[in-house]
């Protein structure tokens, strides 16, 4: 006589515990999928607008923190637990860079992350977003190996990318603008103007005048330029070029060197 009664409360029993299983599922997939929105940046490298905690997050706690001591790239490297502990508050959040280093195909690949905060936020402890990824490599490497060790720089493969130049650095736009970006932008026009990715590798050496994908390359900053400012107001010290990255670009052949003209001797009359 109880089978009857038993027979459905065992299947009740699974229905609840069935239902309990798919809540679980689905709210573990919902708290994923609004942790990936709300982190995510601007762009594609992965990393410009994120929060500091956001950053933190994603890549572990920072293995030093350094602040800049002056225009010529001056720094001071502090152990995490020092800055943390003292050097936050006495020198202000908003100036110390994450610092994370790593070793890829024999080279120290150095990322400084620098924070921008929201000028609105009064507080002790105010909301910071990476505003630029700073990529130091030891020893110096070529522009074509550098997506190789930075796989957040993911370069266009179109030779008319938006790509400058000058004696000593190579500027690349990428993909299209995002009026995001703004909110990490201090200049004064940053509303009237657009906001791309790019990616800027310096030559403290020096570039050769005859570009080529051995050029050395000492670091690479992923931030944002406004293209239309480069063309109107920096055309003087930015040289439009292929894009360095492109098949075109490798293939171009080098002007002919100008021959040597021998003097001639004067003679007196």
């Amino acid at each position: 006589m109880g089978l009857p009664i038993e027979v459905p409360l065992i299947r009740h029993c699974l229905r609840f515990h069935l239902s309990l299983a798919v809540f679980a599922f689905l709210s573990a997939f919902l708290s994923a999928f609004l942790a990936d929105a709300f982190a995510a940046s601007y762009f594609e490298d992965g990393f410009l607008g994120l929060t500091q905690a956001e950053l933190r997050e994603k890549l572990g706690p920072p293995q030093s923190v350094r602040d800049k001591k002056s225009a010529l790239r001056f720094y001071r490297y502090y152990s995490f637990a020092d800055w943390e502990k003292s050097y936050k508050k006495l020198l202000g959040p908003q100036v110390g860079e994450d610092v994370y280093a790593y070793k890829r195909d024999g080279v120290e690949v150095r990322y400084s992350f620098a924070y921008v905060t929201d000028p609105e936020d009064m507080s002790e402890s105010p909301t910071m977003s990476v505003k630029l990824v700073d990529i130091e490599f030891t020893p110096p490497v070529p522009i074509g190996k550098i997506p190789a060790l930075v796989p957040e720089l993911r370069p266009p493969a179109e030779p008319n990318a938006p790509a400058f130049r000058s004696n000593i650095m190579v500027l690349l736009f990428k993909g299209a603008p995002s009026p995001a970006a703004r909110a990490i932008v201090r200049e004064p026009l940053r509303e009237r103007l657009d906001w791309s990715l790019t990616f800027q590798m310096f030559a403290l050496q020096g570039l050769p005048e005859f570009l080529t994908p051995q050029a050395p390359i000492d670091r690479v900053e992923i931030g944002v330029h406004s293209l239309q400012m480069v063309k109107e107001r920096q055309r003087l010290t930015h040289e439009p070029i292929l894009n360095p990255f492109s098949k075109e670009f490798a293939m171009r052949v080098p002007p002919p060197k100008p021959a040597k003209k021998i003097p001639l001797p004067v003679y007196a009359d």
